[in-house]
């Protein structure tokens, strides 16, 4: 791991020591601990503080292998603190879906949102298109040559994989009388899984490698904008914005990478606190301090381990002590063997008495059996004879069958059956009945229809004739007066031999093929109508209940009722009697049972004291076991000894790596902000502030708390 690592590593940890509400400091001076301050604590029903509603918001970037933003998916919880009915939210999100529950939303204006929650947490999710506070770039060289993520896929050679980091979220803040930009202080995990066939030789800048013997897994860490908030000189102390992973590949592919962005490690700081404590100098001397304490004490476990080697001489007396223990235990448990060995002797005779009482119990199930056989042949027969089609009576089945019986021989359902079978005999001849009512309507029209168009026929064919005969009444008395002419001709009008006439032109005309069709298509016109349908549909249904009602009403059903009550009386009876006999046959069955159940105990209990036999002759043999054990670890001894003199000399490597960690870590902080500890202050209080600022990216109610954080995940790349 890069060195430079260690830096921003141990900012972050004096930032926490120096500046967490949640942790009591202490300085170690002098050999005592003298207590800074003491946090404050909520007890639950603490009202001192004021509870509100808060929205924890996820935020998960889709990205191509190159880190470009192909979708964005916002996920948000609202936890209902105060338990309101009703929630207030703001949220730039589209296509929003309620994720666990059913509650609604009513959407109004510039983003608002209210939920009827109910007094229930909201958890939903929507689309969003916006940019990211912080911009993920990832670059690819194979052999020091920038290629693409495609082009690199199944190559083999140098890879050098590159995270960029790009912070784009700030505030203005001022700061010795300027503006300055203070970027929101984001921490960038980045993880990634290397398989051991491809990737050979990793390393990493900013991160660290943790190998399980078939993957590597790396973990990266950069802080982008941290630099320029803080202010501190890359030369003194440089915090990374980048991650870099370097390694040999054979046919190279990866799956997908994963970074988190959180600001939520100086979100969770109490900027006020700063003020609070007091000299900042101060604190880092006390630092300085602690760590010279610290490597004092790797160095007292050193001394500790080098006394418990002084000692293991005792140790080695104890175990002579234990041995001897060991042997008092093998005795006891060859005297609990010998006991178990009797009650074993007992448990036998007990479960062979038993077996006796087994050995009948065939013979009297069977007998019963038998019997109730017998008793239910007979009642098979009597069944037959009365005509009724049922299944066999069996010792397993009779109670239903019967029951079965005696429902279908009930008035009620014979009258239901029988109804069933008239309605869909009855049913089958719809169409025929449908058929007959359709003819008599069509029959009923086609009269009614020709006596219409008869008329008007007849109407045209004396208007016609009336002429003719007005032409030879003319022709032949023309000096008649007006009157006189009107009454020749409707004399002429009545003679039978006209009257015939006008009858057998209107019969002529009636039979022609116009008239004719025009009747057809009169009839068919009105065979279509409402009124026709409706009377046909009526009439039908009429004619099907009354087939059906003269069916319910004949001989033949009224008997089959009259016959029903007295078969289910028959029937009921029957079955009385065969239940009265079951109730003594489950019973002699349960006693049997009870039998075999307690011969099968006693054969439990025979093969537990067996068991326990087995067991106790395994407890001696373990006891002598452990006392030969007990006498292999005396014999041991001088490797605990061995062993003692290598945690000693682990103990010297801690030694030496504290003291590594504080002259590359601690003192090279110190060194980094030495002379400009005020400055370090105003510019830490802003970042803080500026953190503590920032809740949301898809939008927040004023009246909520919030916290958020971004998980981005790259495409794999395959071949």
């Amino acid at each position: 791991m890069k060195k430079s690592m260690i830096k921003p590593i141990a900012l972050c940890l004096c930032v926490v020591l120096l500046v967490s509400s949640g942790v009591t400091a202490y300085a170690l001076a002098n050999g005592k601990k003298e207590e800074i301050e003491q946090p404050r604590t909520v007890s639950v029903g603490d009202t001192s503080e004021e509870r509100i509603n808060s929205k924890d918001e996820t935020v998960y970037v889709i990205a191509g292998a190159d880190g470009s933003v192909q979708k964005i998916i916002v996920s948000d919880w609202i936890k209902n603190t105060l338990g309101s009915n009703t929630l207030s939210d703001k949220s730039e999100l589209t296509d929003v879906e309620n994720v666990r529950g059913d509650e609604s939303y009513t959407l109004g204006s510039d983003n608002a949102r209210v939920w009827d929650a109910q007094g229930n947490d909201i958890y939903y999710q929507g689309n969003i298109e916006k940019e990211l506070p912080v911009g993920l770039s990832v670059t690819y060289k194979l052999d020091g040559k920038t290629v693409s993520p495609a082009e690199l896929a199944g190559k083999n050679g140098k890879v050098t994989i590159r995270f960029d980091y790009t912070n784009q979220q700030y505030e203005y803040v001022e700061i010795n009388g300027q503006k300055e930009k203070i970027y929101v202080p984001f921490a960038m995990i980045t993880g990634i899984l290397l398989d051991n066939d491809v990737f050979t030789n990793v390393e990493v800048t900013n991160g660290k490698l943790i190998n399980d013997g078939s993957r590597t897994a790396v973990i990266g860490i950069a802080f982008p904008g941290l630099q320029d908030n803080l202010a501190i000189s890359p030369e003194k102390m440089e915090i990374p914005d980048y991650v870099e992973i370097s390694a040999d590949a054979k046919n190279f592919e990866f799956s997908m990478t994963i970074t988190l962005a959180t600001n939520e490690l100086f979100k969770e700081m109490d900027a006020a606190h700063l003020g609070s404590i007091g000299d900042l100098s101060g604190s880092f001397g006390e630092m300085t301090d602690a760590m010279e304490q610290l490597m004092d004490g790797s160095s007292q476990l050193y001394d500790g381990l080098s006394t418990l080697l002084d000692k293991s001489g005792e140790l080695v007396g104890g175990i002579d002590k234990l041995a001897a223990g060991a042997e008092a235990l093998k005795t006891g448990a060859g005297d609990l063997d010998a006991g178990v060995f009797e009650l074993q002797s007992g448990a036998a005779q007990l479960s062979e008495g038993l077996n006796t009482l087994v050995s009948n119990n065939d013979s009297l199930n069977k007998g019963a059996g038998q019997v109730f056989e017998t008793l239910l042949s007979t009642a098979n027969a009597q069944l037959a004879a009365a005509g009724l089609d049922m299944p066999a009576l069996t010792i397993s089945n009779y109670a239903n069958v019967l029951t079965g019986v005696i429902a279908s021989l009930d008035e009620n359902a014979i009258y239901e059956k029988a109804l069933a079978t008239v309605t869909a005999a009855v049913e089958e001849r719809r169409p025929y009945i449908e058929e007959q009512v359709t003819a008599a309507a069509r029959a009923k029209v086609t009269e009614q229809v020709t006596a219409a168009v008869k008329e008007q026929v007849m109407a045209q064919v004396t208007e016609a004739i009336r002429e003719t005969v007005t032409e030879q009444v003319i022709y032949s008395s023309a000096g008649m007066d007006k009157a006189g002419f009107e009454a020749a001709v409707a004399e002429q009008m009545q003679s039978e031999t006209v009257l015939l006439m006008i009858e057998s032109e209107t019969t002529e005309q009636m039979a022609s093929e116009s008239v004719q069709r025009m009747i057809s298509a009169n009839v068919s016109e009105q065979m279509q109508s409402d009124t026709i349908k409706e009377m046909i549909v009526s009439n039908m249904e009429l004619q099907v209940q009354k087939a059906i009602s003269d069916n319910m009403v004949s001989d033949e059903v009224q008997l089959q009722l009259a016959a029903a009550s007295e078969g289910a009386k028959s029937v009921i009876s029957l079955k009385t009697s065969l239940d009265s006999y079951n109730t003594f046959y489950l019973g002699l069955q349960s006693y049997t049972a009870g039998v075999s159940q307690a011969a099968a105990g006693a054969g439990e209990l025979k093969n537990g004291t067996d068991a326990l036999k087995s067991g106790t002759s395994k407890l001696y043999a373990g006891a002598a076991e452990l006392c030969d054990g007990i006498l292999t670890l005396r014999n041991g001894t001088p490797a605990l000894v061995e062993g003692i003199t290598q945690l000693r000399d682990g103990a010297m490597q801690l030694s030496d790596g504290l003291k590594e960690f504080n002259e590359q870590g601690v003192q090279k902080l110190i060194d980094a902000v030495d002379g400009d500890l005020a400055g370090l202050t105003t510019r830490l209080r802003a970042t803080i502030d500026v953190s503590k600022s920032y809740c949301s990216f898809s939008g927040i109610n004023d009246d909520m708390d919030g916290q958020v954080k971004f998980i981005y995940k790259t495409d794999a790349i395959e071949p």
